[in-house]
């Protein structure tokens, strides 16, 4: 528990909570969450168009490779 939270009497033991700053901080630590989650989703976007630029390059390369087989050739032996 946070210690800010809580009142203490002359004794030191826990007397009351303080309500009213427990809102502050749970909306301080759910707008860092959400940051968070702003910047991860962001990241995770760059990663997934890196991916569809890949898939592309390596569907090109594919297309290249097909086009350069040569057909399979049967060989006769006339002995």
């Amino acid at each position: 528990m946070n210690p800010d939270l809580v009142a203490r009497n002359s004794q030191g033991q826990l007397e009351s909570v303080h309500y009213e700053m427990v809102n502050a901080m749970l909306l301080n630590e759910f707008l860092k969450e959400h940051q968070k989650v702003r910047r991860l989703e962001a990241a995770l976007a760059a990663v997934n168009k890196r991916l569809k630029e890949q898939d592309a390059k390596i569907n090109k390369v594919n297309a290249k490779v097909e086009l350069t087989k040569s057909a399979p050739q049967t060989v006769v032996n006339n002995q």
